[in-house]
């Protein structure tokens, strides 16, 4: 597609408006309104059974919505004229025909589009998998099988990105790489929006996160919002005499915890207020860290109640 034609397709906002999609007795989602807008890497985050799938099937036309609505640039993805140049998606990455080889599964999908060989060929090379192009796709393994769909949602260049659980499968430096490559591509302007259960991934690759549970929207916030929201920083102590200073800190709104190893573990007071207090004491300290909370206590703490499975009781809720 000319470079004039795709630009009509910059805009690459993604919108839910009161989605819902019941299967059966179960509402899997339950009129869940959100915006994705360009320019940021946003994060798509639930417990497993929080309707995210469902979700971004449904954005993507592979799923008809009980109620509402989505559109990705304006429409319905159904109604793109040129899907493959829009949006880029990848829900399933061992959704390929496995007697093919990388070069000819993606060679087949340009065909499709008008897209000549040598863009299959920069895909290639892009993801990592130049010295495997001409083997089959069905003997790859999870996280080469996942390099072969990122390159498939990249073949149309498109400016929308819906991707689900990218990061699966890939070692340490394969994860690294698609968050160095998603980040650089939504520093050019696209629209990119991952699911993935790896909070202390999604912490590093993602600025924006929407969070839902049970269907329905939780939040949607930067992360460092949500992660001051939602979970409270705390100071970590150490001195000889922590039952003295534990009584001089306490005071409303602040919540002082002893660990096994004597550490105390205190919220609602700075690193700051913390020291004032132990000089006016007269009690020496050998250790004060400030500890941030992690998107993953955040996330923990706005989702507790809509866990399906309790880890803890072995039980659903």
């Amino acid at each position: 597609m000319p470079a004039r034609c795709r630009a009509a397709y910059r805009s690459g906002v993604i919108e839910a408006e009161a989605l819902s999609k019941r299967f059966g007795s179960k509402l899997a989602v339950d009129r869940l309104t959100f915006t994705v807008r360009p320019g940021v890497v946003t994060g798509f985050l639930g417990p497993n059974g929080a309707g995210k799938s469902t979700t971004m099937r449904m954005l993507l036309g592979l799923d008809r919505p009980t109620g509402g609505s989505s559109r990705v640039n304006g429409k319905r993805y159904v109604d793109s004229a040129a899907p493959l140049h829009e949006v880029g998606a990848l829900l399933e990455a061992r959704a390929i025909h496995s007697g093919r080889s990388a070069r000819n599964h993606l060679r087949a999908l340009a065909a499709t589009h008008g897209i000549g060989n040598r863009r299959v060929d920069e895909m290639l090379a892009l993801v990592g998998l130049e010295s495997v192009a001409r083997k089959r796709a069905g003997g790859f393994s999870l996280g080469m099988g996942q390099r072969l769909g990122i390159a498939s949602a990249l073949l149309g260049d498109p400016q929308t990105l819906i991707l689900d659980e990218p990061v699966n499968g890939l070692d340490p430096e394969g994860i690294v790489w698609i968050r160095t490559l998603l980040q650089r591509l939504a520093g050019e302007g696209r629209t990119v929006f991952v699911s993935s259960h790896l909070m202390s991934e999604m912490a590093l690759m993602a600025s924006h996160v929407i969070v839902v549970g049970q269907g329905r929207l939780i939040a949607d916030a930067g992360i460092e919002e949500l992660r001051s929201q939602a979970a409270r920083d705390t100071v970590l102590v150490r001195c000889a005499e922590a039952s003295r200073l534990a009584a001089a800190v306490s005071g409303e709104g602040v919540t002082v915890t002893a660990s096994p190893d004597g550490a105390l573990h205190v919220a609602g007071a700075s690193s700051a207020q913390i020291g004032r207090a132990a000089l006016a004491a007269g009690i020496a300290l050998e250790e004060l860290t400030p500890v941030r909370a992690s998107l993953e206590e955040a996330f923990m703490e706005i989702t507790k109640d809509f866990v399906e499975f309790d880890t803890v009781t072995g039980g659903t809720r």
